[in-house]
C-alpha cells in the first residue's frame, strides 16, 4: 500500500497517524505465533491428542473455511441477434440488452430487425401476458 503523504491534508495526516498508532499497539500487544502454537500443542497434548489427530494433514485455514457446493455455470447459447453494421456484435437474447442494440432500438428500429434468420422467435414477445393489467368488468 502506497500513500502519498505530500497530497494529504492536515486532517488526513492526523487520522493516518492515529490509525497507525492503534495498529502498532495492537500488533505489539498480541502474542507471537510461536507462543500461541506452543500453547495449542500443549493444550492438545494435555487432552491426549496431537495436532495431526485434530487437524489431519490440512492447514487450519482450510478446515475453518466454510465449504460451498459447486455452482453450476450456465451453458453458452447461440446468438439470436446480430448487428448488420458490425458482424462481431451479437446477442443471445439473455441478460441485459447490449449497448449497440439499445442504441439502434432507441432510434426507431425494432429488435426483430436484428434477428439472425433461421434461429427462432424473438426473445421479447408482445403476446406475453406476464405483467399486463387486465380489466375485469363487474356488474
Amino acid at each position: 500500500m502506497n500513500i502519498d503523504v505530500e497530497k494529504l491534508s492536515l486532517r488526513e495526516l492526523t487520522a493516518l497517524l492515529v490509525a497507525a498508532e492503534k495498529r502498532r499497539q495492537w500488533i505489539s500487544s498480541r502474542n507471537s505465533v510461536a507462543t500461541v502454537r506452543r500453547k495449542v500443542v500443549a493444550l492438545a497434548a494435555q487432552s491426549g491428542y496431537t495436532i495431526e489427530e485434530l487437524y489431519g494433514d490440512q492447514p487450519v485455514t482450510e478446515i475453518a473455511a466454510k465449504k460451498r457446493g459447486a455452482r453450476r455455470k450456465p451453458g453458452k447459447v447461440a446468438a439470436k441477434y446480430r448487428d448488420p453494421d458490425n458482424k462481431r456484435n451479437t446477442w443471445s437474447g439473455r441478460g441485459r440488452m447490449p449497448r449497440w442494440l439499445a442504441q439502434k432500438t432507441k432510434h426507431g428500429r425494432s429488435v426483430t430487425d436484428f434477428l439472425i434468420p433461421g434461429l427462432g422467435r424473438p426473445t421479447a414477445r408482445k403476446s406475453s401476458t406476464i405483467g399486463r393489467r387486465t380489466l375485469v368488468k363487474q356488474g
